[in-house]
């Protein structure tokens, strides 16, 4: 397997999916495929993160990040990769003495390696403050610290790399939304005929503002209609479109942004959304890592699992 740094970027062929009435093409560029461990935007997020941490000497990388974490996984997956030592902090105090019921995202980030400090929701909270910062490198010394969800300057740069020349074929270019680091990455290499639509999984209206402070661009918009409840919240519609459109296309969705993603822009072309002969490109994000531990939550709630 390589390592970080030679993950291999070669261009990997964007995904006809079907033509719709009104001859409206829906695509998908499969960033899913970047790396089984760091794919998608968490890999282009990571990208110029993890070599200017080289460059300054850092053996250490510090994060934050829930127990079903798509970032963590990566970040831990990726410090394994590029040698560096990898921390998390989660969280949840209660997980610290309860390893039984850590998520299958916190036992794979353990067995890449990474080092886990369990703190409590009203402690991570503060994770972006001065005082909070201080009492870490007390804890670990000195640390290159990448923000929860990946997002900052140096990932936006990485996401803006997503784009190839030969997108500029198409109108449309769709994501889902998290932190805003991918689709303010995608706003600023976009063509200018082109148009950005965010479709975000958390049920909040920050990220516009988000978004705002990274572009000068207006040609983007958010569609808002498709969180499903709020972060990681589903129900057995999604899931029975999850299950249909693997069974269709062979394309795996996860069901916390991409599942959401896909199913918004196919209600949409129903919806009358998009003039007759867009040519739609959606972007795979990856998070796949995520699909067991929804599982797990659905099989306890008895609701319709993800079957792939």
């Amino acid at each position: 397997m390589p390592n970080f740094f030679h993950i291999h970027e070669a261009e990997i062929p964007n995904q006809f999916i079907r033509k719709f009435p009104g001859n409206i093409e829906l695509w998908i560029k499969r960033e899913d495929l970047l790396h089984e461990q760091v794919s998608g935007n968490k890999f282009r997020k990571l990208k110029y993160n993890l070599i200017v941490a080289e460059k300054l000497g850092y053996e250490r990388l510090l994060s934050f990040g829930g127990a079903h974490s798509n970032h963590i996984a990566a970040l831990a997956a990726a410090g394994k990769l590029a040698n560096f030592e990898t921390i998390g902090i989660i969280r949840g105090e209660e997980l610290e003495f309860q390893e039984e019921k850590w998520s299958h995202t916190l036992k794979f980030a353990r067995t890449c390696g990474m080092n886990f400090k369990f703190v409590s929701r009203s402690e991570y909270r503060e994770k972006n403050t001065e005082t909070f910062q201080k009492k870490l490198k007390a804890e670990f010394g000195q640390f290159y610290l990448i923000p929860e969800g990946g997002t900052n300057e140096l990932a936006i740069k990485g996401c803006e790399e997503i784009l190839k020349a030969e997108d500029e074929n198409f109108n449309f270019i769709a994501v889902s939304v998290g932190t805003g680091g991918t689709i303010s990455g995608l706003i600023n290499s976009s063509a200018a005929h082109q148009k950005i639509l965010g479709f975000p999984a958390l049920k909040t209206d920050y990220l516009r503002q988000e978004v705002e402070n990274h572009v000068n661009k207006s040609n983007w918009e958010l569609i808002l209609n498709y969180h499903f409840g709020g972060y990681a919240k589903t129900n057995a519609e999604l899931i029975a479109f999850l299950n249909q459109f693997y069974k269709d296309y062979q394309i795996k969705l996860d069901p916390v942004y991409t599942g959401k993603l896909v199913f918004g822009i196919f209600d949409l072309i129903k919806k009358g959304y998009f003039p007759s002969d867009s040519k739609i490109l959606a972007i795979h994000t990856g998070g796949l890592q995520g699909i067991e531990g929804m599982n797990q939550m659905l099989k306890k709630k008895k609701m319709p699992q993800i079957n792939y």
